[in-house]
Protein backbone atom coordinates (compact mmCIF):
# COMPACT_ATOMS: atom_id res chain seq x y z
CA UNK A 1 0.00 0.00 0.00
CA UNK A 2 1.43 3.41 -0.95
CA UNK A 3 0.60 6.68 0.83
CA UNK A 4 0.58 10.07 0.05
CA UNK A 5 1.44 13.74 2.29
CA UNK A 6 1.86 17.17 1.23
CA UNK A 7 3.74 19.32 3.37
CA UNK A 8 3.86 22.64 2.69
CA UNK A 9 7.21 24.73 3.59
CA UNK A 10 6.09 28.25 4.67
CA UNK A 11 7.71 31.82 4.21
CA UNK A 12 9.46 31.45 7.73
CA UNK A 13 10.47 27.76 6.94
CA UNK A 14 12.26 27.98 4.00
CA UNK A 15 13.92 31.12 5.62
CA UNK A 16 14.77 28.80 8.38
CA UNK A 17 16.83 26.36 5.35
CA UNK A 18 18.07 29.42 3.38
CA UNK A 19 19.72 30.39 7.06
CA UNK A 20 21.27 27.28 7.05
CA UNK A 21 22.59 26.82 3.78
CA UNK A 22 24.07 30.64 4.27
CA UNK A 23 26.02 29.28 7.14
CA UNK A 24 26.94 26.60 4.93
CA UNK A 25 28.34 28.98 2.27
CA UNK A 26 29.98 31.01 4.81
CA UNK A 27 31.85 27.44 6.15
CA UNK A 28 32.98 26.07 2.86
CA UNK A 29 34.65 29.63 2.06
CA UNK A 30 38.32 28.27 1.24
CA UNK A 31 37.37 25.19 0.14
CA UNK A 32 38.43 23.36 -3.49
CA UNK A 33 35.95 22.42 -5.36
CA UNK A 34 37.23 19.09 -5.41
CA UNK A 35 36.48 18.81 -1.89
CA UNK A 36 32.79 20.45 -2.24
CA UNK A 37 31.94 18.27 -5.17
CA UNK A 38 33.78 15.14 -3.49
CA UNK A 39 31.33 15.69 -0.06
CA UNK A 40 27.95 15.74 -2.75
CA UNK A 41 29.18 12.73 -4.17
CA UNK A 42 29.63 11.00 -0.75
CA UNK A 43 26.04 12.15 -0.40
CA UNK A 44 25.07 10.38 -3.80
CA UNK A 45 26.99 7.30 -2.21
CA UNK A 46 25.45 7.37 0.46
CA UNK A 47 21.71 7.41 -0.57
CA UNK A 48 22.62 5.31 -3.29
CA UNK A 49 22.66 2.32 -0.66
CA UNK A 50 18.90 3.18 0.61
CA UNK A 51 15.38 3.07 -0.48
CA UNK A 52 14.38 6.23 -0.82
CA UNK A 53 10.76 8.79 -1.00
CA UNK A 54 10.31 9.67 -4.97
CA UNK A 55 10.80 13.47 -3.40
CA UNK A 56 14.19 12.69 -2.17
CA UNK A 57 15.58 10.51 -5.06
CA UNK A 58 14.37 12.92 -8.25
CA UNK A 59 16.17 16.18 -6.36
CA UNK A 60 19.47 13.79 -6.12
CA UNK A 61 19.42 14.01 -9.55
CA UNK A 62 19.90 17.66 -9.76
CA UNK A 63 22.42 17.42 -7.48
CA UNK A 64 24.30 15.33 -9.58
CA UNK A 65 24.28 17.61 -12.07
CA UNK A 66 25.42 20.23 -10.22
CA UNK A 67 28.29 18.18 -9.52
CA UNK A 68 28.63 17.52 -13.18
CA UNK A 69 28.73 21.51 -13.99
CA UNK A 70 32.02 21.32 -12.23
CA UNK A 71 34.07 18.61 -13.53
CA UNK A 72 32.95 18.38 -17.22
CA UNK A 73 35.82 19.81 -19.05
CA UNK A 74 34.09 20.72 -22.14
CA UNK A 75 31.14 22.51 -20.15
CA UNK A 76 34.34 24.62 -18.83
CA UNK A 77 32.37 27.40 -17.05
CA UNK A 78 33.72 30.62 -16.23
CA UNK A 79 34.65 31.40 -12.71
CA UNK A 80 32.23 33.21 -11.60
CA UNK A 81 29.76 30.58 -12.72
CA UNK A 82 31.66 27.83 -11.27
CA UNK A 83 31.38 29.75 -7.92
CA UNK A 84 27.75 30.09 -8.30
CA UNK A 85 27.52 26.60 -8.71
CA UNK A 86 29.91 26.09 -5.64
CA UNK A 87 28.23 28.15 -3.20
CA UNK A 88 25.03 26.60 -4.30
CA UNK A 89 26.49 23.00 -3.20
CA UNK A 90 28.26 24.91 0.34
CA UNK A 91 25.25 22.67 1.96
CA UNK A 92 26.61 19.24 1.36
CA UNK A 93 29.83 19.85 2.25
CA UNK A 94 28.72 19.93 6.06
CA UNK A 95 29.41 17.71 8.35
CA UNK A 96 26.60 18.50 10.24
CA UNK A 97 23.09 19.32 8.81
CA UNK A 98 19.55 19.58 10.10
CA UNK A 99 18.17 16.03 9.90
CA UNK A 100 21.72 13.70 10.43
CA UNK A 101 21.42 11.41 6.99
CA UNK A 102 21.87 8.24 9.12
CA UNK A 103 17.92 9.11 10.64
CA UNK A 104 16.02 6.12 8.32
CA UNK A 105 13.94 7.65 5.44
CA UNK A 106 14.04 11.46 6.83
CA UNK A 107 17.66 11.65 6.78
CA UNK A 108 18.04 12.88 3.47
CA UNK A 109 14.63 15.34 4.24
CA UNK A 110 15.95 17.89 4.27
CA UNK A 111 19.37 18.05 1.55
CA UNK A 112 16.20 17.39 -1.05
CA UNK A 113 15.28 20.61 0.12
CA UNK A 114 18.38 22.77 -0.16
CA UNK A 115 18.41 21.12 -3.46
CA UNK A 116 15.46 22.10 -4.87
CA UNK A 117 16.25 25.49 -3.00
CA UNK A 118 19.86 25.42 -4.71
CA UNK A 119 18.22 24.16 -7.77
CA UNK A 120 16.02 27.43 -7.88
CA UNK A 121 19.15 29.44 -7.90
CA UNK A 122 20.45 27.69 -10.48
CA UNK A 123 17.59 27.01 -12.85
CA UNK A 124 19.34 28.71 -15.79
CA UNK A 125 22.49 27.14 -15.31
CA UNK A 126 20.85 23.56 -15.17
CA UNK A 127 18.67 24.60 -18.09
CA UNK A 128 21.54 25.26 -20.10
CA UNK A 129 23.86 22.54 -19.45
CA UNK A 130 20.74 20.26 -19.60
CA UNK A 131 20.71 21.46 -23.43
CA UNK A 132 24.33 21.24 -23.68
CA UNK A 133 24.77 17.34 -22.69
CA UNK A 134 21.87 16.45 -24.94
CA UNK A 135 23.42 18.70 -28.27
CA UNK A 136 26.79 16.68 -27.30
CA UNK A 137 25.31 13.12 -27.18
CA UNK A 138 23.51 13.79 -30.20
CA UNK A 139 26.09 15.33 -32.31
CA UNK A 140 28.66 12.87 -31.01
CA UNK A 141 26.12 9.74 -32.46
CA UNK A 142 25.96 11.32 -36.07
CA UNK A 143 30.17 11.79 -35.94
CA UNK A 144 30.00 8.23 -34.44
CA UNK A 145 31.85 9.72 -31.46
CA UNK A 146 31.91 8.44 -27.84
CA UNK A 147 30.16 11.55 -26.18
CA UNK A 148 32.54 10.98 -22.99
CA UNK A 149 35.82 11.08 -25.47
CA UNK A 150 34.52 14.21 -27.21
CA UNK A 151 36.75 16.90 -24.72
CA UNK A 152 36.56 19.92 -26.43
CA UNK A 153 35.85 19.83 -29.90
CA UNK A 154 35.39 22.96 -31.63
CA UNK A 155 31.63 22.48 -32.48
CA UNK A 156 30.83 21.59 -29.34
CA UNK A 157 32.65 24.85 -27.75
CA UNK A 158 30.27 27.24 -30.26
CA UNK A 159 27.38 26.14 -28.86
CA UNK A 160 28.76 25.75 -25.27
CA UNK A 161 29.53 29.62 -25.72
CA UNK A 162 26.23 30.47 -27.08
CA UNK A 163 24.29 28.20 -24.26
CA UNK A 164 26.24 30.11 -21.75
CA UNK A 165 25.72 33.77 -22.79
CA UNK A 166 22.02 32.50 -23.16
CA UNK A 167 22.54 31.97 -19.73
CA UNK A 168 23.58 35.39 -18.56
CA UNK A 169 21.25 36.73 -20.31
CA UNK A 170 18.13 35.04 -18.78
CA UNK A 171 19.96 35.54 -15.29
CA UNK A 172 20.67 39.59 -15.95
CA UNK A 173 17.02 39.98 -16.92
CA UNK A 174 15.70 37.98 -13.72
CA UNK A 175 17.91 39.72 -11.62
CA UNK A 176 17.29 43.25 -13.14
CA UNK A 177 20.91 43.71 -14.74
CA UNK A 178 23.72 42.28 -12.29
CA UNK A 179 25.64 40.08 -13.36
CA UNK A 180 24.11 10.81 -12.62
CA UNK A 181 27.37 9.10 -12.26
CA UNK A 182 27.82 12.91 -12.64
CA UNK A 183 29.45 12.61 -15.80
CA UNK A 184 27.12 14.94 -17.66
CA UNK A 185 26.59 13.16 -20.38
CA UNK A 186 22.92 12.02 -21.40
CA UNK A 187 21.03 15.20 -20.29
CA UNK A 188 17.75 14.96 -18.61
CA UNK A 189 14.81 17.44 -18.28
CA UNK A 190 14.62 15.88 -14.24
CA UNK A 191 17.74 18.07 -13.82
CA UNK A 192 15.61 21.44 -15.04
CA UNK A 193 13.68 22.86 -11.53
CA UNK A 194 11.15 25.43 -12.49
CA UNK A 195 12.05 28.41 -10.62
CA UNK A 196 10.94 29.11 -6.90
CA UNK A 197 8.50 32.12 -5.94
CA UNK A 198 8.01 33.65 -2.34
CA UNK A 199 5.20 31.98 -1.00
CA UNK A 200 4.49 28.39 0.22
CA UNK A 201 6.34 25.53 -1.11
CA UNK A 202 4.90 22.31 -1.55
CA UNK A 203 6.78 19.06 -1.18
CA UNK A 204 5.54 16.14 -2.83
Amino acid sequence: MTMSFTIELSDADIAHFNEAIAKAKAAAVGKTDAEVTGAARQLLVNAANLTLPDFISSRLNKLDAMIAMLVDEAWALPDEDRARVKAAMAYFSESEDLIPDTIPVLGFFDDAIAIELSAADLVHELAAYDEFCNFREEQAADRGLDPANVGRADWLSVRRDELVNRMHRRRNREQGGSYGSSSGYGGSSSYVSNAWRPGPMRVR
